[in-house]
């Protein structure tokens, strides 16, 4: 199956196009989302893209909406793709698109936090904390935290990196009770979530959520769910507290692309075969991993 890098759907409005997902208009009550195979690293989104990204993207999004949907409301509406486009448009959007319910975003990033690593890490450094929640002393990369956390973020502008913020943040953007419930919603998903992983043999480091209200202020979950683009899965076996363990992700990409000289604004350097390759492969064997399915 040949990668796609960019969807072009003429039969529906084109609403705009992220670092991985292309969005149109279905009407005024749905969205048509395209996952396609493009990859971003450092905030810049590369030339070539990996081949299936996209499939992987969606088929594990659809695994978790339907096992974690007991949890809250979800996006997802079970519309066909090929339904809602023209004939000859079908096969852009097999196996990597969904027609989701349209709802008012909430601008914060759900971040749910079992073992620290990444900013979590640079922060607790720092700090003592993570996002305001303070931390045992002596903590070591990758430790397991005494109890999954609740790290919420700012979203940015497209390009920018999201900023880590407190629980009072929240609140002030959507007031007391959203902020709770979002907070006990994302910490049910990540421990349910993680349960379920660790009988696959990985574990979740952390994950980012997001959600949005419907005209009636429910809350749903939203976008991609527990993927390795907004995750990040450690295999069980190969995780020892004090390195950080290898992940299920564009690792490839980013480790090649520090080698080479590169000052980390577009364009980017061209990917050789063997990263690509690599890349795709560990997507592929998350979604085999944590689903039992292939795309």
């Amino acid at each position: 199956m040949p990668a796609l890098l960019q969807s072009e759907i003429r039969s529906l409005p084109l609403l705009g196009r992220g670092k991985v997902r292309d969005m149109y208009a279905v009407g005024d009550d749905h969205l048509l989302i395209v996952a396609t195979d493009r990859i971003s690293a450092f905030d810049v989104i590369l030339d070539d893209p990996i081949p299936g990204k996209g499939h992987v993207l969606t088929a594990l999004t659809e695994f978790w909406l339907q096992r974690l949907g007991h949890l809250v409301p979800t996006h997802a509406t079970g519309i066909a793709p090929e339904s809602v486009v023209a004939a000859d448009e079908r096969d852009q959007v097999a196996g990597r698109a969904m027609v989701v319910k349209r709802l008012q975003p909430i601008l914060v990033e759900a971040v749910a936090r079992g073992y620290l690593a990444g900013s979590g890490y640079k922060d607790y450094l720092a700090h003592g904390a993570v996002c305001g929640v303070a931390l045992p002393p002596g903590l070591r990369l990758a430790d397991t935290l005494p109890e999954p956390i609740f790290t919420p973020a700012a979203k940015a502008e497209f390009g920018q990196h999201d900023e880590n913020v407190d629980f009072a943040y929240v609140v002030a953007q959507v007031g007391h009770v959203l902020a709770h419930e979002i907070r006990r919603v994302t910490l049910a998903l990540y421990a349910e979530a993680a349960r379920h992983a660790l009988t696959r043999g990985i574990l979740i480091a952390d994950t980012k959520f997001e959600f949005g209200v419907d005209a009636g202020g429910t809350l749903h979950l939203m976008d991609e769910v527990l993927t390795p683009d907004s995750s990040r899965f450690w295999p069980a076996d190969a995780w020892q507290p004090g390195s950080s363990p290898p992940s299920f992700d564009k690792q490839f990409v980013r480790d090649w692309l520090e080698a080479q000289s590169w000052d980390k604004t577009a364009p980017a350097p061209r990917l050789p075969a063997d990263v690509i390759a690599r890349t795709a492969a560990k997507y592929h064997e998350a979604l085999e991993r944590l689903s039992g399915a292939a795309a």
